[in-house]
């Protein structure tokens, strides 16, 4: 019912403002040629008859105005869909966090020669922790196995058993990767302090390893042969695949798994900063550690950063630069029907001159010649635009229901911009038939009935 009403409120949209724009034209119209009052029902039947008489001209006409208008809904649909693809793809993550990863020192430095490993250990936590700028602090150390190496990791609960993603974190680690928790609650200070065998799951996990209806919450399960007890369930904004995954408290892993203090992943958010204090922060950081562990801090081997900030910015700019673009391309298409109509509105005029003519003679004021051809220009351009959005519409409605790629999620334009793209075009058409119409009101009689 959805796509349904998304359509229906789209056509609704866009006859209302056209109506509104004939109501509003022909008024004008009035005041300028000194008549007050609305179009007469014999001009439609006079608009709908000379439509008629040249049916190859007006299809054809119609055709480009339609096409335009489809382009530009499809165009800004797919531009949209592509935008909330890739929003999605870095939902999975903070877009306002950075993520620093060991690595080994390539540039020579205090004696030391180069190849030497960087291994970051909990006293680093606490020391970046406390430069301005951090919000929320996370860090990870990554259990052997599975991903990392040797045998899976095996996360089981009686006799079902299966190789999920487990995630030793701090307590912000909640806030790093967008976790929403459906049950329970996520680790928290207690849990790392007091090493507690707190154990977090996903949707997934929990679908695997309990019954339906059974609830969760305060039961044991195996997490790499150690026993771990389950204190919430979470939810994540990406893929199903990114649930599939338990976080246990990193200092309990530490002891469970053999990992000393050593830590393999800085993380942490910046709050509202700009990509420039981001960078700062960043330095800031490279400074600390490069003092902390002994490597220069120009060294580019000694550290991989992430930098989501910045990342998001450049992505940002790109949809700017895409939205731009394809209202561009489809300006064009839609002036390139406009102007269509334009021509063919001039050689209306031109063919009907002693038409034109007759009528003057006979008493028609320069307003009724004027709103004729205009009402026709803004019926020709409002039907083919209506039938333009309503395929643009149906098409997006298609491919999202097709899911082509995964970069390209809910293709769609909401009601205000096909409002605004209708109310473009029938304006356009109105100008597009006005000119052509102030010129035949302005014609001689005598020289329009010697007209051959």
């Amino acid at each position: 019912m959805e796509p349904l009403l998304k359509l229906a409120m789209a056509i609704g949209g866009f006859a209302f403002i056209a109506l509104l724009v004939i109501l509003a034209v022909t008024t004008v119209l009035a005041i300028l040629y000194g008549t007050i009052g609305s179009t007469s029902f014999d001009n439609w039947q006079e608009v709908m008859e000379t439509l008629r008489r040249n049916k190859l001209r007006t299809t054809l006409t119609a055709l480009s105005v339609a096409w335009g208008i489809f382009i530009l809904v499809v165009l800004l649909g797919m531009g949209s869909g592509l935008n909330v693809g890739v929003r999605k793809k870095f939902q999975r993550d903070a877009v306002n966090s950075l993520w620093f990863r060991s690595g080994k020192s390539s540039v020579p430095y205090a004696g030391f020669q180069i190849g030497r490993k960087v291994q970051f250990v909990n006293a680093d936590v606490d020391a970046i922790a406390k430069i301005p700028g951090i919000d929320h602090m996370d860090a990870r150390f990554y259990v052997k196995g599975g991903f990392w190496g040797g045998p899976p990791m095996m996360v089981r609960r009686g006799i079902k058993a299966n190789a999920f993603d487990i995630q030793p974190s701090l307590e912000s680690g909640l806030f790093l990767d967008l976790l929403e928790m459906t049950e329970g609650r996520f680790l928290n200070a207690r849990d790392l302090k007091e090493k507690r065998k707190s154990v977090v799951i996903g949707r997934p996990v929990q679908a695997y390893l309990f019954e339906p209806g059974e609830d969760p919450i305060g039961q044991w399960i195996e997490v790499g042969g150690v026993a771990f007890q389950v204190v919430g369930v979470f939810n994540r904004g990406g893929s199903q695949e990114e649930e599939r995954a338990v976080y246990i408290p990193m200092s309990t892993a530490q002891v469970a798994f053999s990992g000393a203090d050593h830590v393999n992943m800085l993380r942490f958010t910046v709050g509202d900063a700009s990509v420039d204090e981001a960078n700062r922060i960043k330095q800031d950081v490279i400074d600390e550690l490069a003092q902390r562990h002994q490597f220069s801090p120009d060294d580019p081997q000694a550290l991989h950063i992430q930098n989501n900030v910045e990342n998001f910015a450049k992505f940002a700019q790109i949809f700017t630069a895409i939205a731009v673009f394809v209202w561009f391309v489809g300006a064009g298409t839609i002036i390139a029907g406009v102007v269509g109509v334009s021509n063919i509105m001039m050689i209306a005029v031109r063919e009907r001159t002693k038409e034109i003519g007759v009528r003057k003679a006979l008493g028609a004021t320069p307003f009724s010649i004027v709103a004729m051809i205009v009402q026709e220009a803004i019926f020709l351009t409002a039907s083919a635009g209506f039938f333009g959005l309503v395929g643009g519409v149906a098409t997006l409605e298609l491919l999202d229901k097709l899911q082509l790629t995964d970069f390209v999620k809910n293709p769609a334009i909401n009601l205000s911009t096909g409002i605004a793209a209708g109310l473009v075009l029938v304006c356009a058409g109105a100008l597009a038939g006005f000119f052509p119409a102030r010129a035949a009101a302005r014609v001689n009689p005598i020289h329009a009935l010697r007209d051959q």
